[in-house]
């Protein structure tokens, strides 16, 4: 059995958003993505892979085919395969997210 416990693979990075991997196959990855304020992932699209985000800490914005919004901790956003989608964290918290996305790309 793998466990890890998530609050100790959240490293935040002054650059720019930080991924931290918690499992990761041929198949799938999980990670997760530790946002400064101000820092983004840009808007981009994965053709055949489906990305979910889940909110632990913070209130990101959150952007999917051109939809956005802010979200709390607790909330889920989907991105389907071939969507347009991306995150920003726009507030003057840190934000930490569980990103879980397959297949991988």
């Amino acid at each position: 059995m793998h466990v890890h416990h998530v609050g100790r693979h959240s490293d935040f990075a002054a650059a720019k958003m930080a991924k931290n991997n918690l499992f990761e196959s041929e198949r799938m990855f999980c990670d997760v993505y530790c946002l400064e304020p101000g820092q983004a992932q840009r808007v981009h699209a994965h053709a055949a892979s489906d990305k979910v985000y889940y909110v632990i800490e913070g209130a990101p914005t959150f952007e999917v085919d051109g939809e956005r919004q802010s979200l709390g901790p607790g909330n889920a956003v989907w991105a389907p395969a071939g969507s347009d989608h991306g995150v920003a964290n726009e507030s003057g918290d840190r934000a930490r997210l569980l990103v879980v996305m397959a297949p991988r790309p």
